[in-house]
């Protein structure tokens, strides 16, 4: 009996490894190592960041949320139209955002924030400043320090900017740092909290409204959840698809100058969250992950390809009010995860799977290592820094190194012995054996089996008019494409008799479709015994006429081992049931068929193209078999009278008879059902035939 799978199923390449050497283990070793490391640190490693930021990016965009607009959030802002208006450009104009903010503070917004510097001076200071000391409105002012954002202020603005600051010093008015990180030129993720700076603009903001959705993102520096504009139209009912409705609304900051529109603008500002910025064309621009997709929403202007920084900060307040706090993985579980990836490359490398089956499983592994980031991004999990690429190609680097220290050891000796024993059993049994060779040792077990025999009729009389050659020729040519029926459909070849061929199915390794493979098999034998017969024809006309194979197939209980000496052993079945599958072979000839099989074979199959031929007593026998022929082309319905009118052959003969004349009538060239009608006519008190010779 084989080995329990569990510890087979590595066995062949762990020893092929083992036997590798000290210098091919300690390379793998290494290489296993370094694909730990790969998988671990991809984003950082040279030739694999830009492919995981690139992942991370696509991961971005297909999974972002299509979102109606967010009535939260208003964007005011400084346009290209609006400077040119001002007829100034930089800074920016001072005096209009001081009369925007005096109207904007009698509209009930929830809090403002502004993003932008005021690091040099301006004469609209004063009233600037006097506007931002009076605002009842919690206000929120962009800051910057040289320390953290070096490129975009210098120290005499540093100077600047502080005693701005400390003019308001007090009131409703208070700083807030407008820094946006950059991941590799790339908006990815929130500011880094730095001690002594202020809040970022959208906390500050959310803090001075005492919005307690805040509180959840307290020590938050993972990714912004980046969303997209809802689709509008159903092509379905002829609607076209509309990609316009921005997610943010967009006003310009002259409106809010005018006193006069105060009453038609506050309520597009009561109860919501005011940004003020520019929107500006070559102006405080940021690169999302959305950034590297063209799009619907680009074309219909629903969003920009580099938005404005004003609108990361209103992601991240966005955020912020949908509690959409990023889950965190730990560099525990990132460890964890490369190991895995690492240990299942490995072990795959081990089952020394040599056939196409192994590719799905290759693909799929692969395939989930890509995809984990996806489904943990779907779910919630900030996978910014969540190794993709790196786990793909450190399954790769482990597998080949693996597959390779296995592969290294006897990679000849196997081959050959494969190859010996693979012309007798199927490449799976034969794999087993070379991987347990206590498998041949002497001995034998009662097993269940599937019985083939067949036979090619009046070849051993054409033999005796042909010379030794051409009967080697034919008789090996014959076996072969025989044999290899067998081995197709993972039967056991156990013997050659002559032209005879033996088979059967369910040992030593019993598979749940044996029933199937081993009927399968015998129609297919005698399919290959009639292209050998066209073959010769067609190759040797002065052969005489071969015969039909004729093939008999038997489910039964047969003792099945290796029988001989130590010297000599064959793996064969012994038991009634082969004797069986002799006869019902031998018995085709009265039967007028070419394949027969018992019912206890064709009961075990799930195939549908049995019709029953009635019950025999085979010759030397004394017990009825039930009898069952594969007639795949015959029709559904004649097929159901048919059994019909043999389970009637017991209770009322003579309307089975009546039924069988009518079914043989609708085909009159076929000699199975013309012997069946003849035979039923002389039953015995079992109700089966005796068949007095072979």
């Amino acid at each position: 009996m084989p080995a329990p799978q569990s510890k087979t199923i590595f066995s062949a390449g762990w020893r092929s490894v083992r036997e590798a050497g000290p210098q091919r283990l300690a390379l793998t070793g290494i290489l296993l190592l370094a694909a730990v490391l790969l998988a671990r640190f991809s984003w950082t490693i040279w030739f694999t960041d830009t492919a995981e930021r690139a992942l991370y990016d696509y991961r971005a965009y297909a999974l972002a949320e299509q979102v109606e607009q967010d009535e939260r959030i208003l964007m005011v802002v400084y346009t290209d139209q609006t400077l040119i208006d001002l007829e100034k450009r930089s800074p920016l104009d001072r005096g209009l955002l001081a009369a925007a903010l005096r109207n904007l503070d009698t509209m009930g917004a929830k809090a403002i924030g502004i993003d932008m510097l005021f690091d040099q001076p301006q004469a609209e200071d004063g009233d600037l400043i006097e506007t931002l000391r009076s605002m009842q409105t919690p206000t929120r002012v962009g800051y910057a320090e040289t320390e953290t954002n070096e490129r975009d202020i210098i120290w005499d603005q540093q100077q600047f900017l502080d005693a701005f600051m400390a003019e308001i010093e007090g009131s409703n008015a208070s700083p807030a740092s407008i820094r946006l990180a950059e991941n590799a030129g790339v908006t990815r993720m929130w500011p880094s909290i730095e001690e002594g700076l202020p809040p970022t603009l959208g906390r500050a903001m959310l803090q001075g409204a005492g919005d307690p959705a805040v509180e959840a993102f307290e020590g938050y520096e993972g990714a912004i959840r980046f969303r997209l504009p809802r689709v509008y139209g159903d092509p379905e009912q002829g609607e076209e698809l509309q990609y316009n409705v921005p997610i943010y609304t967009y006003l310009d900051i002259p409106l809010f100058a005018d006193p006069a529109n105060a009453v038609w603008l506050a309520p597009l500002v009561e109860g919501r969250y005011v940004l003020i910025g520019g929107n500006i064309v070559d102006y405080d621009r940021a690169l999302t992950p959305l950034s590297a997709t063209h799009d619907p929403w680009i074309d219909q202007k629903a969003r920009y390809v580099n938005p404005p920084g004003i609108e990361v900060h209103a992601d991240m307040v966005a955020q912020m009010l949908d509690g959409a706090r990023l889950k965190q993985v730990s560099p525990a579980f990132l460890w964890f995860f490369a190991f895995v990836v690492v240990l299942t490359a490995a072990l795959t490398a081990l089952l020394e799977i040599r056939s196409w089956k192994v590719i799905p499983l290759l693909v799929g592994q692969l395939a989930l290592f890509l995809g984990i980031p996806f489904a943990l991004h779907a779910r919630g999990v900030d996978t910014l820094f969540f190794p993709s690429i790196g786990p793909a190609l450190a399954w790769v680097l482990a597998f080949m190194a693996v597959t390779s220290a296995a592969r290294a050891a006897s990679a000849v000796q196997r081959r050959f012995a494969q190859g010996a024993l693979g012309k007798y059993l199927p490449a799976s049994i034969a794999d087993q054996i070379i991987e347990q060779p206590e498998l041949l040792q002497l001995g034998g077990a009662k097993r269940e089996i599937y019985v083939i025999f067949s036979d090619l009729e009046g070849f051993t009389k054409l033999s005796h008019g042909l010379e030794p050659e051409m009967v080697a020729t034919l008789l090996n040519r014959y076996l072969e494409m025989l044999s290899q029926v067998v081995l197709d459909h993972g039967g056991i070849l156990d013997k050659f008799v002559g032209d005879a061929v033996v088979a059967f199915w369910g040992a030593p390794i019993s598979q749940p479709d044996d029933a199937d493979q081993a009927a399968k098999a015998g129609f297919a034998l005698w399919q290959a015994g009639e292209a050998f017969r066209e073959e010769v024809a067609a190759k040797y006309p002065d052969v005489p006429r071969i015969g039909k194979t004729r093939v008999g197939m038997h489910f039964g209980e047969a003792v099945v081992g290796n029988f001989g000496g130590e010297n000599r052993i064959q793996y064969t079945a012994l038991g009634d049931s082969m004797n069986t599958a002799a006869r019902l072979e031998s018995a085709n000839k009265a039967l007028k068929t070419s394949v027969m099989a018992s019912s206890d074979i064709a009961s075990r199959t799930t195939l549908d193209w049995w019709r029953p031929m009635g019950s025999v007593v085979l010759s030397g026998r004394t017990r009825p078999v039930a009898l069952c022929e594969p007639a795949p082309e015959f029709p559904e319905q004649d097929r159901e009278e048919l059994r019909r009118a043999v389970d009637m052959l017991a209770t009322d003969q003579s309307a089975a008879l009546q039924l069988l004349g009518e079914i043989c009538a609708r085909h009159p060239q076929d000699e199975a059902l013309q012997a069946l009608l003849e035979r039923s006519k002389d039953l015995n008190e079992a109700g089966a035939h005796v068949l007095t010779s072979k």
